[in-house]
C-alpha cells in the first residue's frame, strides 16, 4: 500500500522494488525486508543508487525496518547484509533501519548510526487506579486539573472510538482539520502538518480503511457541545495499540483536551485488556510524564565497496535529496563541472 501511493517514477527520481526474503534451512520464511532501490536521477552517468526501506516519506512512517520475529532479527540482518555485499555492483549505499540499540550486526555495528529513533510505550496493569498509583505527584495533579477545568467551565464531554469502515471517511476529515489546526497554532511546540499533501491524505485514508476492515483501527474523539475538539488515531497489533498522529481545536487548548483524550484512550485500552499502549516515536514532555518504557533503535548507512569516494557520494546524494525536481538537472550539471 505504501508503494502504491509513494513510489516515485520520474526523470529525476525512480523507485524500484527490491524486496528480499530470508528463509531457514527448511525453507520456512523467517524475515522479509520491504526494500526499494531509489535512483537519483533516474538516468545518466551521475546516477546514485540507494537501497532503503519502504517509508521514505515526510514524517508519515514513524518506524521502518525488517519484518520478522525478534529472535530472528540479528541472523536475518547479517544474512541480508552479506547478500548485498556480494552484489555490491547493484547499489551505492544501503539504509539499514530499525536495528535495536545494542544489536551487533556484523559490519553495521562497526560504524556509528546516522540516526537514532526512540519509541515510548506503557505496559498496562490491570486497572486505571493501578496505573495512576505509579505516576508522579505532578502528573496526578495535571490529570485532575484537566478534568476539573472542563467541569468548572460547565463542559461535559463524550469519548468515542470510531472503528466501523463506513465511519472512517468522516472521522478522518475531522482528523485532518484538527491536525492542521494544531500545526498552525503559535506559541507552543511546533507540530508540522504531516498530511498537508493530497498524496499523504490518500495514503492514510486507504490504510485506515483497510485496517478498519480488519478491526485494527480506532479513531479516538473527544466531543464537547456536539463537536469533535480532539482526536487521535490508534492502530491495533495483537494486544498492543499504537497511538498515531493527533489534532485538536485551538479554541479548547486551555482545557487540556488532548491530555483528556489520551487518558480516556488509555482507560478504553485497559477495559479491553490491551497489554501495551504505544505512545509513538519522538521525545517530548507529554510522553515523558507518563514514565513510559523507552526503546531505542539505530539506522545505519552502509556504502558499497565499489564506491571510491564516499565524501563526494554523500555530498551529491544530499544535494539530490534537497533540490526541487525542476532544478535538479541544472544542479547536477554544475556539481559535475566543479568536480572536473
Amino acid at each position: 500500500m505504501w508503494w502504491r501511493h509513494f513510489k516515485e517514477n520520474s526523470l529525476w527520481v525512480r523507485d524500484e522494488l527490491f524486496v528480499l526474503a530470508v528463509r531457514d534451512e527448511h525453507g520456512r520464511l523467517i524475515a522479509v525486508a520491504p526494500l526499494m532501490r531509489t535512483l537519483r536521477p533516474a538516468w545518466g552517468p551521475l546516477r546514485i543508487r540507494e537501497i532503503q526501506f519502504f517509508g521514505a516519506d515526510p514524517n508519515i512512517t514513524e518506524l521502518r525496518g525488517l519484518v520478522c520475529r525478534p529472535e530472528h532479527r540479528t541472523e536475518a540482518m547479517q544474512l541480508l547484509h552479506e547478500h548485498l555485499m556480494e552484489r555490491a555492483g547493484e547499489w551505492d549505499s544501503v539504509q539499514w533501519c530499525g536495528i535495536p540499540a545494542g544489536d551487533s550486526v556484523g559490519a553495521l555495528g562497526a560504524q556509528p548510526p546516522y540516526r537514532t529513533v526512540k519509541d515510548y510505550y506503557l505496559r498496562l496493569p490491570g486497572s486505571w487506579p493501578e496505573l495512576m498509583g505509579g505516576l508522579s505527584r505532578n502528573m496526578k495533579e495535571a490529570l485532575r486539573k484537566c478534568y476539573n477545568s472542563l467541569k468548572r467551565g460547565g463542559h461535559a464531554f463524550t469519548f468515542r472510538a470510531v472503528s466501523k469502515p463506513g465511519e472512517v471517511h468522516a472521522a478522518l476529515n475531522k482528523f485532518f482539520k484538527l491536525h492542521r489546526a494544531r500545526a498552525e497554532l503559535d506559541g507552543t511546540l511546533p507540530h508540522p502538518d504531516s498530511f498537508k499533501t493530497a498524496r499523504s491524505r490518500r495514503f492514510l485514508r486507504d490504510y485506515a480503511y483497510r485496517m478498519a476492515q480488519r478491526d485494527q483501527l480506532f479513531i479516538f474523539q473527544l466531543i464537547i457541545e456536539g463537536r469533535v475538539v480532539a482526536t487521535r488515531i490508534g492502530f491495533v497489533f495483537g494486544d498492543e495499540i499504537y497511538l498515531y498522529y493527533s489534532g485538536y481545536s485551538p479554541a479548547w487548548r486551555k482545557f487540556s483536551v488532548m491530555t483528556t483524550l489520551t487518558v480516556e484512550s488509555i482507560k478504553w485500552a485497559l477495559e479491553r485488556q490491551f497489554r501495551i499502549v504505544n505512545l509513538s516515536t519522538g521525545s517530548d514532555y507529554a510522553k515523558a510524564r507518563w514514565q513510559p518504557v523507552e526503546t531505542v533503535s539505530n539506522d545505519y548507512l552502509v556504502r558499497s565497496p565499489m564506491v571510491q569516494n564516499w565524501f563526494v557520494h554523500n555530498k551529491l546524494l544530499n544535494v539530490l535529496r534537497r533540490v526541487p525536481q525542476r532544478s535538479m538537472l541544472g544542479r547536477v550539471i554544475s556539481i559535475a563541472r566543479r568536480g572536473r
